[in-house]
């Protein structure tokens, strides 16, 4: 896909961090765009930036966890734009680095609420979308959030990165799928190391079912890593350098999206010791 001038993109995840900022680089390539996002306030008040800024812009609430909701989101979208060509199946959580538990610590309501966001979420997306985008028989592309979390692992946010990862596997059989039929669809999974974001924040927005009982402050073991992440996000990329990327991207057709170079070290070091068949080196990251 190479076109976007009048093209209509809908992006989950779009009233803050790196969904917003795609959703500025959307408006700046001259889309339509459809914000969808479970935070009302934020997505009124992007809504209303990007429509100032003379925008075609539609915000439309929406919890990627429900499947009715997606199917709305869908049809609102056909009702306002009668097509979508882009779509950014963003939107993403993770349990609190500060509870960062093992496992079998880890509460079902933790699972529940990741997997439901970070994984059903694309399935969803992918479930609804794509039907429309091949009927329309032109251009489109689908564009899924992963994480670089989702090809190193350290031990912390163990379900983050399960869900990244199965989120990586879920686009490189969809890529081949498409390839198959040999359609006009492209795919892209995003695999970010640090770009800004609420991300650390994702609790403000867990169902209250979903939610746990009060916990204890960080434990000692766990202040290095929490430190790692802190100083991360304080030097973490600006979204609309990651969003010019990701367009980048897009326009070349690429499967794989990275941001962070230095992060390839850490890659490679996992598939070698994969191939060779030893324990992994944990990241110094």
């Amino acid at each position: 896909m190479k076109d976007f001038k009048g093209k209509v993109a809908v992006i989950t995840g779009a009233a803050s961090g790196i969904g917003r900022g795609l959703a500025e680089k959307c408006v700046a390539e001259g889309m339509k765009v459809v914000l969808a996002d479970v935070e009302e306030a934020p997505l009124a008040e992007t809504e209303k930036a990007l429509k100032a800024k003379g925008a075609d812009v539609l915000a439309v609430k929406t919890d990627v966890s429900k499947f009715n909701d997606i199917e709305a989101l869908a049809q609102k979208t056909l009702d306002k734009f009668g097509a979508v060509h882009l779509l950014f199946n963003n939107a993403g959580v993770q349990v609190g680095v500060h509870r960062s538990r093992p496992f079998w610590e880890n509460t079902l309501a933790d699972w529940e609420w990741v997997i439901g966001v970070n994984l059903w979420g694309v399935i969803y997306g992918v479930k609804v979308f794509l039907p429309i985008m091949l009927k329309q028989n032109t251009a489109c592309h689908v564009v899924n959030s992963s994480s670089v979390a989702g090809l190193i692992s350290t031990g912390e946010l163990g379900i983050y990165r399960v869900t990244k990862s199965a989120v990586l596997m879920f686009s490189e059989a969809l890529y081949f799928q498409l390839q198959r039929l040999n359609v006009p669809v492209g795919v892209s999974v995003l695999l970010p190391a640090f770009v800004h974001s609420r991300l650390n924040d994702a609790d403000r927005n867990r169902p209250d079912s979903l939610r746990n009982p009060p916990e204890p402050p960080p434990r000692p073991e766990e202040q290095p890593i929490l430190k790692t992440f802190e100083e991360g996000n304080r030097n973490a990329m600006p979204t609309e350098e990651f969003a010019g990327i990701v367009f980048k991207a897009i326009e070349e057709g690429k499967l794989y999206v990275f941001s962070h170079p230095d992060f390839n070290v850490y890659v490679q070091q996992r598939m070698e010791d994969m191939l060779r068949g030893t324990n992994p080196t944990r990241p110094v990251f």
